[in-house]
């Protein structure tokens, strides 16, 4: 008797089926980053008790890992709820201490240059951080959405959607992914190689160039005046 021929492998690209989903520790790992970044803020541009937000954000960070330590697959109300409010956290710190920072500058206070650039560029790291982070949260419903291809529709057009020819049948969106879009929009204040689609992912965009922006004409204009 013939041995059963193997099934024919998928046509479809992997960002549209059903995959193991992504691994933990490269969101786990910018998290950490971003609490760090915060430790190292001076007084003045740290939001109310400095360890507060650092503490919780630690706290749901263990709890996410401990809950979902390898594969991003599982989908949770509970998991889900969890990882938004650390995304949340983080981006409420970090705007927070974007607007101390511009009310520090604004009303000329005194302000070292170490501390300035300090600050300057904690804040500018974490806004990438923090936005990566919702991009991925929220993109086609976050990771273990898009590892059960629970939507069709994707929030971010990658460069390997438009052309799946070029890229392995098995490429889908990571974090790395949407740490490089966060980049790039914090650089060139624009999309670049990845188009957002939807309405929300439109908006939180430019609200992301718009801090950065801030942020850093703000501190090169307070750098110069400081250093001549």
């Amino acid at each position: 008797m013939p041995a059963p021929s193997p099934e024919p492998a998928s046509t479809e690209p992997a960002w549209q089926r059903r995959t193991q989903g992504e691994h933990r520790w490269p969101q786990a790992l910018a998290v950490v980053v971003a609490i760090g970044l915060q430790l190292v803020l001076p007084d003045p541009m740290a939001p109310g008790q400095r360890y507060l937000l650092p503490v919780l954000e630690l706290v749901l960070l263990i709890v996410l890992v401990a809950a979902n330590p390898f594969r991003l697959n599982r989908e949770s109300t509970l998991l889900r709820a969890s990882g938004l409010l650390l995304t949340g956290l983080i981006g409420l710190s970090n705007g927070w201490s974007a607007v101390l920072l511009v009310d520090e500058l604004v009303r000329g206070r005194p302000i070292t240059p170490g501390d300035l650039l300090t600050a300057g560029a904690a804040i500018w790291l974490t806004n990438v951080l923090a936005f990566a982070l919702v991009y991925w949260e929220l993109d086609r419903g976050g990771p273990a959405a898009r590892a059960a291809a629970a939507r069709d529709y994707p929030d971010f057009l990658f460069v390997q959607m438009q052309s799946p020819e070029l890229t392995d049948p098995d490429w889908e969106p990571t974090f790395v992914d949407y740490l490089y879009l966060s980049f790039t929009n914090s650089t060139a204040f624009s999309p670049t190689d990845v188009m957002p689609l939807s309405r929300w992912s439109k908006m939180i965009m430019m609200v992301q160039s718009a801090v950065a922006l801030a942020v850093v004409v703000l501190v090169v204009a307070r750098a110069v005046n400081v250093l001549s």
